[in-house]
């Protein structure tokens, strides 16, 4: 385990993440944020936590509500997480560019109580009027940070929790399946003490290490490995001044908190590749411990470029949002040839290769991962027929297809689900297709992944229009922008007579690609 105690780490529960440094190591920086970078201690941070917690109480939050949390990788999200976890309430995180009606929708589904928010809205409350929008913002009284609820009435109205929630869950997760209504995923306190206990002992994170949030933090790749593995090994994170990535910056932050690592998903790293000759401080080079790379696949000619440029060892981890993120991953120990062909070992999981036959494949074979241990999670909120396909006898299968080799490191060779991947945003092809359909003049559609270089995956669409119907490509995709987010919206729009088609009638997805081009030319 590292440095992490294993004791402690089953007794972490999220809203008390930071307890045990602010109490040994009160003046140790927790989050460097703004445009100014202020230094956050760990006393400052619980402290702002503590009267959150309060403030939302006093509002008639109770322990078992639930609130919607939408806000960009800021103090305000760290602080409004936190706060309502530590106030027995259930969070669930939300992209903070997802369309405001989107938005009410998953609010209503979940029975939220409030929606935390670091973004004035529209006043648009027709779809959502029984939960109150409060509106999170950082001040400064008497020389110290203090986050504010603005115009936050009282939850009045109580309004009925996701039926299937426990006592034991701390935060509610959405995920894109092969369907296209997002998944609901419970994340327990247990689920997280042993992610975060499994990311830090893998890499032996300590109170000497910091690194800086590329990741958004309403993701599990931000939210666990970035952001609360550093908080319960004593680490500091940085908050990059716009709340979001920015290679502008990145590298400038790197140095303002002394970054021992990070984790992005490759199309980050391929960037930040790309612009190394211009922005890489030469005096940086050796400084790192590691560069992790998550949510997407990262080629091996990718890992030696990075190696060589940025003289750290590049680790590829593997996980999902059933496993509370990380599954395994690569050891900063490892061989080269671990570091290029796999994502390394299980960190505190077990694992399965399963054959289409349910029997188990042995070392080298091929077949879907299965995994179990403390990190997955028991099963979709309020969807049994999914829980019941997905989760078996405690086993998550994940739709991908890997081997293990003599060694016990992971090779993934490919999904069997039909998600897009986007530069690690999971998209799902029949959610995007519905919303074209919702077109007046759309008759068929089609979404699949186009292979790219920077993102992995871009998102394309083949239509097919009604009859006699003229459809614009260009009033479609401005049309996707006001019921999808901007990394779901189809980037390539081609209309066509027909999809091609499987001889049972459905749609062939393995055509798909190949349709495009012939349409396109």
């Amino acid at each position: 385990m590292g440095s992490v105690d294993e004791r402690r780490a089953s007794k972490w529960r999220l809203g008390h993440v930071l307890d045990f440094y602010a109490k040994t190591g009160p003046d140790s920086t927790a989050l460097i944020v703004g445009g100014g970078r202020r230094r956050i201690t760990y006393a400052e941070l619980l402290e702002l936590v503590v009267d959150h917690c309060a403030a939302l109480k006093c509002r008639g939050l109770r322990p078992g509500d639930v609130v919607v949390l939408q806000a960009s990788n800021s103090i305000d999200f760290v602080v409004a997480l936190l706060g309502a976890a530590r106030a027995g309430v259930v969070v669930a995180p939300l992209d903070p560019t997802l369309p405001l009606a989107e938005r009410g929708v998953r609010a209503n589904r979940i029975g939220a109580r409030a929606i935390l928010t670091d973004t004035k809205q529209p006043n648009e409350r027709a779809s959502f009027p029984d939960c109150p929008e409060w509106r999170l913002k950082t001040a400064e009284l008497n020389g110290k940070p203090v986050v504010e609820l603005v115009a936050a009435e009282p939850a009045s109205v109580i309004a009925a929790p996701a039926p299937g929630l426990s006592d034991h869950d701390a935060l509610l997760m959405f995920t894109s399946g092969s369907t296209g209504t997002p998944k609901l995923l419970p994340w327990t306190h247990t689920n997280l003490a042993a992610a975060i206990a499994g990311i830090a002992g893998a890499y032996h994170l300590s109170d000497w290490d910091a690194t800086v949030a590329a990741m958004p933090l309403f993701h599990g790749h931000g939210l666990v490995a970035t952001l609360l593995a550093t908080l319960a090994t004593g680490g500091a994170v940085l908050l990059p001044a716009r709340g979001r990535f920015s290679a502008h910056t990145f590298w400038d932050d790197m140095l303002e908190v002394s970054a021992t690592w990070y984790t992005a998903v490759p199309t980050i790293h391929q960037i930040l590749l790309d612009r190394a000759a211009a922005d890489f401080p030469a005096d940086y080079r050796g400084r790192l411990r590691f560069i992790r790379s998550c949510s997407a696949p990262l080629p091996p000619a990718t890992v030696q470029r990075m190696e060589s440029t940025f003289g750290a060892p590049v680790l590829a981890a593997y996980g999902m949002t059933e496993t509370t993120h990380q599954a395994s991953t690569v050891l900063p120990c490892a061989d080269r040839r671990t570091r290029l062909h796999t994502v390394g070992t299980p960190t505190g999981l077990s694992v399965r290769i399963v054959r289409t036959d349910g029997s188990t494949a042995p070392p080298e074979a091929i077949g879907e991962i299965w995994l179990s241990g403390p990190t997955v999670v028991c099963g979709y909120l309020g969807d049994a027929s999914a829980t019941a396909s997905t989760f078996i006898d405690g086993w998550v299968r994940t739709g991908d297809l890997g081997a293990v080799d003599r060694h016990g490191n992971l090779t993934v060779q490919g999904r069997i689900k039909a998600l897009i991947n986007r530069g690690g945003e999971k998209i799902s092809p029949e959610h995007v297709e519905e919303v074209l359909m919702t077109h007046s003049g759309v008759a068929q559609a089609a979404v699949f992944g186009v292979p790219d270089a920077l993102y992995g995956e871009r998102v394309a669409a083949l239509v097919v229009p009604e009859n006699g119907f003229h459809l614009d490509p260009a009033d479609l995709i401005s049309a996707c922008r006001q019921s999808l987010a901007p990394f779901e919206i189809p980037e390539w729009i081609e209309l066509t007579d027909q999809l091609p088609l499987t001889p049972k009638g459905s749609v062939d997805r393995s055509k798909l690609a190949e349709a495009l081009t012939e349409v396109a030319r």
